[in-house]
């Protein structure tokens, strides 16, 4: 059992390990890795203790995580494991407030739930049944969000949503508009379903249409590049909406014979269709290195053992899950889709020496990724043929070219929250957002301060860590000020406000091209980012074929939770 950092310990203590009735912690952090390994072993028909040891090995070296629910309630009674929920939502009152049960029931249990309201009428339109007008989907969207508000995941924290409208609903503008105030909506993560025919609006300047979903009619025609631009102001505001590429999820989507995917988890790394759920997990990068002659090498053959054991894992928890509702079961064991991922990425390059914002680390980033999904599919296809293949198999992309696969999707880029300070690593595919920072509000009223372990190590063995630089790193969280060290090593540990805003869509990019789902990534940008910086980079995501692009300019959202440190804060 790997030594938990004094953060990770607290986390742990305060959502993950079990309590009595008091409230009282009976259970510590090695005790939890073995009553998930346990349970998470229980469908193995052999060989069981073999791949509860194998499980509990993995987790409690903090080489590999699974979501947080599954380290919450796995052998718990009626155990919820899964984190990725998408649910619909149809145009009637019926259908709304009927979902609504149903995803507080999933934020009970631990799980994240993602939304596309386009099928909602506008507001203002008839309604037959009373002679009323509808409120509109924007307006049910406040309503989710205040149920939310009252609902703790497991009874650990708030949940968390994903609100998508389509670009050519009439209330777009409403929804694009509906954060501006810095204080509504705040459960939900926004996107626009931007589709191809509107960026090429966009692009030519043109008029856009407005299709009621009710009626199928023309509402309005307003300018494609005026609506852009109230996009492009409001994520620049306050950090939403992103911008969610519906067809390029479903260009890319294993199993179109079960229709359009129209909305995501509430990270956007995980397409879903309706009544369905995905597990997740990540490999700590970090961990899966070696020293040799003088310096750090990644192991691939256990990168590929991790990936092979952390495969199985995952599909076992769809087997042993108990889901909230009958419908998202039938649903998620026809695709059986899953979701490993990486983290540690900014930690690895550190490691390696090598700048994030550089070519090299780009060219990594693909071929590691490529390895990853051949080893992801190597592992589903060995599944598939010991268990059989996922029900819809057949009329699969994989069923067409008859390759067998017990996973409709194998791979996801999670933005790994706590499941990284667990694991004393960096976030998910994230360059470091500072050497030392705040880490506030993710525990009810306690703040987090945080001085990169890696980066610490690295510059002891460089001889170059002393107090005047500790002092310099707490202050500002980067080595900017240091004029005494070599530009090359500032280089290593340049932090995401100071990496120009091309290398985080680059590494995105590099990630996506061997990612059968989505890569979640948050584009973290300076202050001084302007207006133009935001059109670019969303413009450029669509260009590089992203299923979703996010930013956030620092400062612009009350109560954000990575903070920069400062002597009196750290």
């Amino acid at each position: 059992m790997e030594v938990l950092t004094k953060n990770a310990i607290q986390i742990l203590e305060d959502r993950y390990l079990m309590k009595n009735n008091e409230g009282v912690v009976t259970e510590t952090a090695d005790a939890l890795f073995k009553r998930v390994a346990e349970y998470i072993c229980g469908c193995e028909k052999k060989d069981s203790a073999k791949w509860s040891k194998a499980f509990y090995k993995v987790m409690s070296e903090l080489k590999f995580l699974p979501n947080s629910p599954t380290l919450m309630n796995a052998g718990c009674d009626h155990a919820q494991l899964s984190a990725c929920f998408v649910l619909p939502v149809e145009d009637s009152l019926e259908s709304i407030f009927t979902t609504l049960k149903n995803a507080a029931l999933i934020h009970q249990s631990g799980g994240g739930t993602g939304f596309n309201f386009s099928a909602v009428r506008p507001k203002g339109d008839l309604i037959n049944s009373s002679k009323g007008q509808s409120s509109g989907p924007v307006s049910f969207m406040k309503i989710y969000d205040a149920a939310t508000e009252y609902v703790k995941q497991g009874g650990k924290r708030r949940g968390a949503n994903m609100g998508i409208l389509n670009v050519d609903h009439p209330d777009i503008e409403e929804f694009i508009m509906s954060k501006s105030d810095k204080k509504s909506i705040e459960n939900f993560n926004l996107s626009v379903g931007i589709s191809n025919a509107f960026m090429k609006a966009v692009e030519d300047d043109s008029g856009w249409q407005l299709i009621n979903p009710h009626t199928q009619k023309i509402a309005r025609i307003i300018s494609a590049k005026s609506l852009w631009e109230l996009m492009v102001q409001e994520a620049w505001k306050t950090g939403d909406p992103g911008l969610i590429f519906i067809d390029a999820i479903n260009d890319s989507n294993t199993t179109p014979d079960l229709g359009r995917i129209q909305a995501t988890n509430p990270c956007g790394e995980v397409p879903l269709f309706d009544n369905e759920s995905c597990n997740l997990g990540s490999v700590n990068l970090s961990r899966i290195t070696i020293f040799k002659n003088g310096k750090y090498e990644i192991d691939w053959h256990e990168l590929s053992r991790i990936i092979h054991i952390g495969i199985r894992f995952l599909d076992n928890v769809i087997t042993l899950n108990h889901y909230p509702l009958p419908e998202i079961k039938i649903s998620t064991l026809h695709s059986r889709r899953i979701g490993l991922g990486l983290m540690g990425w900014a930690e690895l390059l550190i490691l390696l020496n090598i700048p994030y914002a550089s070519k090299k680390a780009l060219l990594l980033a693909e071929k590691l990724m490529k390895f990853f999904q051949r080893e992801s599919y190597d592992a589903s296809e060995k599944l598939a043929l010991e268990r059989g293949t996922f029900p819809s198999w057949k009329l699969s992309t994989f069923g067409t070219s008859n390759r067998k696969m017990r996973n409709a999707t194998c791979n996801s880029i999670a933005p790994t929250g706590t499941i990284s300070v667990i694991a004393n690593t960096s976030y998910s595919i994230e360059p470091l957002f500072a050497l030392a920072y705040r880490r506030v509000g993710i525990l009810e009223g306690k703040i987090q301060t945080e001085i990169n372990a890696v980066f610490i190590k690295k510059m002891k063995m460089l001889n170059l860590w002393n107090s005047p630089i500790k002092k310099i790193v707490l202050e500002s969280g980067n080595l900017n000020g240091c004029n005494n060290i070599p530009r090359k090593i500032k280089d290593i540990f340049t932090t995401g406000l100071d990496i120009p805003w091309k290398y985080h869509l680059l590494h995105q990019k590099a990630f996506q091209k061997y990612t059968d789902n989505a890569v979640s990534k948050t584009i973290n940008l300076p202050e001084q980012t302007s207006l133009r910086d935001i059109s670019d980079i969303y413009k450029t995501a669509y260009k590089y074929g992203l299923k979703g692009i996010t930013v956030y300019r620092y400062g612009s959202r009350v109560g954000q939770v990575l903070q920069k440190c400062n002597v009196t804060g750290c």
